[in-house]
């Protein structure tokens, strides 16, 4: 006999929350998009530290980095550091390709270059990105498979994590259009993809985190069993073509799950995640 889903969280369940508030923000560049939240744990460091990318379906009209602090706060009770990053969306100026990959760019570097300053321990560091943030995320662990020609190449950075988890994300964007909101992707793809040339007919080849692979680090995927941003099948497909690639991949399906209880402190979904990031970052 069929059961019917669980109620699901929606985000205001989320955001009625009282909203913690990082320890300090740096800037990574000139624009005021160009920002990242600091999370500092208690105690001595150094500290093994989170990379976290947030979503929003790339446009900033739909979230910020803010979104992100309760799942920050939970890290940093748990004695991890979290380096929180904004960025411009594809509904803001400079937006979209090239301008949000560059961004994720230059403020991953920042962590690795001026880490240590903060008490942060930067041999130590994994990723965690939800729903677009996925995408990014993912495709941040795998530069190191871009052309160089690329207009997102910047100056060739690549960087080293222990493992990034893709929370309910849209790694690949080719299979994700079809499946996901129509407004989240399939309305914007052309502005985070950029338009195809004769001289870069395949817009994939250098956006979609599963043309990229394989990646150096393992990419955990994690999907809610009810979320219909980003259903399950598209955390498997990923972890086929990352495993199929030669790279390092684990899917896990969380049940009775949707899309919010992913970035929800105190749901079974966010402990998963939580206990996956601690057992990467441990000594």
């Amino acid at each position: 006999m069929e059961t019917s889903p669980p109620e699901l969280m929606t985000w205001p369940d989320l955001l009625s929350r009282d909203r913690p508030e990082p320890q300090m923000s740096l800037s990574y560049g000139p624009l005021h998009q160009q920002v990242v939240d600091l999370w500092q744990p208690d105690g001595e460091g150094p500290h093994p530290v989170v990379l976290m990318v947030h979503g929003g379906c790339w446009q900033k009209a739909i979230a910020d980095r803010t979104l992100m602090n309760y799942a920050a706060e939970d890290l940093r009770q748990r004695g991890l550091a979290v380096w929180n990053i904004e960025y411009r969306g594809v509904d803001e100026d400079g937006g979209g390709y090239p301008g949000t990959y560059l961004d994720v760019t230059a403020a991953t570097e920042a962590l690795f270059e001026r880490g240590e300053d903060f008490g942060l321990d930067t041999s130590r560091v994994a990723g965690i990105g939800h729903s677009a943030g996925g995408h990014l995320v993912t495709w941040l662990a795998a530069r190191d498979q871009l052309p160089a020609e690329s207009a997102v190449y910047g100056e060739g950075q690549t960087f080293e994590f222990r493992s990034v988890v893709n929370s309910g994300g849209l790694a690949d964007l080719e299979a994700s259009s079809p499946v996901t909101l129509d407004t989240c992707l399939a309305a914007i793809e052309s502005q985070l993809t950029g338009e195809a040339t004769p001289e870069r007919p395949d817009v994939y080849a250098d956006t979609s985190s599963s043309r990229l692979q394989p990646a150096p680090s393992e990419q955990i995927s994690v999907n809610g069993q009810y979320d219909r941003i980003a259903p399950s099948v598209l955390g498997e497909g990923f972890t086929t073509q990352v495993i199929a690639s030669g790279g390092s991949a684990r899917f896990v399906e969380v049940a009775d799950t949707g899309h919010v209880e992913l970035i929800a402190p105190g749901t079974d979904a966010w402990n998963v995640q939580a206990a996956l990031l601690e057992e990467a970052l441990a000594d």
